[in-house]
């Protein structure tokens, strides 16, 4: 794997607590939310309502009426939400690494940018495709993208938002992941498919679409990330992807037909 030399594993721990620290990293960040999203979607299907008849909603607000605690609030979970992506970045210093081995850097950043705008252009838009067929079929529920009051942060707070799914899904279910694993003895099939699940495990939450096609996308990405070993590319797309689907919700809904609401 580009940018991920094997001779880093000489660095690393014993391997009990190389495997102790990928479990406490995913228990504490996506794993635990990948437990929540599947309860959620066992609820949902508990309702005995169609999937397609409820709904989900992102970036809501914390403080209804309250715009200055909201942005307070708001602001914080976009912090926090950034904190296992240092945490990670801790554990490879220790071990001797850096972000550099992973491609979290800007030194190749004309290229990155370049890949990035590419992939979110492909994948973003076939997931666009493929949200709407799932919703149609009734395996996913309506996804409200943003609910947000309409003042003056609203977008930058979406910006923010997307900037920190990006950070937080790519640097550890694509970079820190699939570099542990590898230095785990995984062959790269098996941990791209375990990656893959974790990432559509913690999309649940929005149905069985929302996993199937969260899985095709973190097949993708990982592979990239194996083939590139640069996991900057995926962050830009990322970002890319979810300012559009936050943003572009925000503007949209009630003003085309074809977006699914509540």
């Amino acid at each position: 794997m580009p940018g991920t030399p094997d001779s880093a594993a000489a660095a690393l721990p014993p391997r009990r607590l190389v495997v102790q620290e990928v479990w406490l990293v995913f228990a504490l960040s996506l794993g635990a939310s990948g437990v929540r999203a599947l309860i959620d979607l066992l609820a949902d299907l508990a309702n005995k309502v169609p999937l397609s008849k409820q709904s989900t909603a992102l970036n809501v607000s914390q403080a209804p009426g309250h715009p200055w605690v909201d942005l307070s609030y708001q602001l914080f979970g976009i912090a926090v939400g950034v904190v296992p992506v240092l945490l990670v970045l801790h554990f490879l210093a220790r071990s001797g690494e850096s972000r550099h081995d992973i491609g979290f850097d800007f030194r190749d950043r004309w290229r990155d940018l370049l890949r990035g705008a590419c992939l979110a252009a492909v994948v973003g838009g076939a997931g666009l495709g493929l949200y709407l067929a799932a919703h149609a079929s009734g395996a996913n529920l309506t996804v409200v993208a943003e609910a947000l009051p309409d003042v003056w942060w609203r977008i930058p707070v979406l910006v923010l938002s997307a900037a920190q799914n990006g950070l937080l899904e790519e640097v550890l279910v694509a970079a820190y992941l699939l570099r542990r694993l590898r230095q785990l003895g995984w062959g790269d099939n098996v941990a791209l498919a375990v990656s893959a699940g974790i990432r559509g495990s913690y999309h649940l939450y929005q149905g069985l679409g929302g996993f199937a096609g969260n899985a095709v996308m973190g097949l993708i990405f990982g592979r990239l990330y194996q083939r590139w070993g640069r996991v900057a590319p995926l962050v830009i797309a990322h970002t890319l992807m979810d300012t559009v689907a936050f943003v572009g919700y925000a503007l949209l809904v009630g003003h085309v037909s074809w977006l699914p609401t509540p």
